[in-house]
């Protein structure tokens, strides 16, 4: 939690949906865990977007406590006082935890569709999605990669930033899901200055830095080695650093990659731009073990999700762990209050 939020005195929650994902996933298991504990109710109202026979299921299956649910048909129904669940579709088939089924996509995709018009209508504050299987929920609309491109593409959003957040160290990719061996063709100066651009607003925005320190990794071993292994640092990383240090942005490279890590030179800074996908998750997932957290920086909505996959290798045994989704819960309630408080961030730094 950030120190601004932590400042604000108010008892304002934030009403936060939370999306089923693949009910053969590990979803209604972490769900139930997550939220459980009654404590949640003082930091926000959660609206789960789902199936209660799907939930009644797996509370049998993995004998899990009996705790109430409100069950309601819209989300002009909910209680501010007990966890909600807007029942999105009808139970057809079985629940079959482990398997990828058609049917389970379909589910999905309704849990998310409904969520998604509830945000948009500002009936949510924020909104936290469970993991999805990427190939069953495809349908005639939902034709994206995931779920960032999907809330990018509902919110009118062309430029959005996957930021991958925890206490300890915040991590973002210029080129997000690319081949690797297409990293270096797709790496230009433009898209380069937007990745930044929107990490330095979203650390105001979002998490109340108000002059955020960011470090940017190079691309080539030992970051180009003066052009000796690649000279993308010195045609394209070098030029755009040094622009926006012309215009007063802190903002520091680039790094060898893992010499950064390896003395933990993330420390000192708010905020890491990695050029590609592992170079910037390999050391995140290591630092933030069950913590870390998926935040789509950039939208006009709210939206994290736990930084891990429907894991149907252990889905339906009950020893999925909660953490990163109740870490996504925390960051959701964190950063819609502080954008509902912007306006309080110089006063109160």
């Amino acid at each position: 939690m950030s120190n601004f939020s932590k400042k604000i005195n108010t008892n304002w929650k934030p009403v936060v949906g939370i999306t089923m994902g693949d009910y053969n996933g590990i979803g209604p298991e972490i769900i139930l865990k997550t939220l459980e504990d009654s404590r949640i109710l003082q930091l926000c109202t959660p609206v789960i977007y789902a199936s209660m026979k799907v939930l009644s299921r797996y509370r049998r299956l993995l004998n899990l406590p009996e705790w109430f649910i409100h069950q309601v048909k819209s989300i002009d129904e909910i209680t501010h006082k007990k966890v909600n669940l807007v029942n999105c579709f009808s139970l057809q088939e079985e629940v079959e935890p482990g398997k990828v089924t058609p049917a389970a996509g379909e589910a999905a995709f309704l849990c998310l569709e409904q969520a998604t018009k509830d945000l948009l209508r500002e009936r949510l504050d924020a909104v936290v999605t469970c993991p999805i299987n990427k190939k069953n929920i495809q349908n005639e609309h939902f034709q994206y990669p995931g779920h960032t491109e999907y809330f990018a593409d509902n919110t009118g959003q062309s430029d959005y930033l996957m930021f991958m957040i925890h206490e300890r160290i915040k991590v973002a990719v210029a080129t997000g899901h690319v081949p690797i061996k297409e990293v270096a063709s797709v790496l230009n100066e433009e898209k380069l200055r937007t990745k930044l651009q929107l990490m330095i607003e979203s650390l105001r925005k979002d998490f109340a830095v108000l002059k955020p320190r960011i470090a940017v990794l190079g691309l080539n071993p030992h970051a180009g080695d003066e052009g000796l292994i690649g000279d993308e640092e010195i045609r394209i990383i070098r030029p755009v650093i040094k622009d926006l240090k012309r215009q007063g942005h802190l903002v520091f490279g680039p790094y060898p990659a893992d010499g950064f890590f390896a003395q933990h030179h993330y420390t000192k800074f708010d905020a890491v731009l990695a050029m590609y996908h592992d170079q910037g998750l390999i050391p995140f997932k290591s630092i933030a073990g069950f913590e870390g957290v998926n935040f789509t920086a950039g939208l006009p909505v709210v939206r994290t999700s736990p930084d891990h996959g429907t894991a149907y290798e252990i889905a339906g045994k009950g020893i999925a762990d909660p953490t990163s989704l109740l870490h996504a819960l925390f960051w959701a309630c964190d950063i819609a209050k502080i954008r509902r408080f912007e306006h309080l961030i110089e006063i109160s730094d």
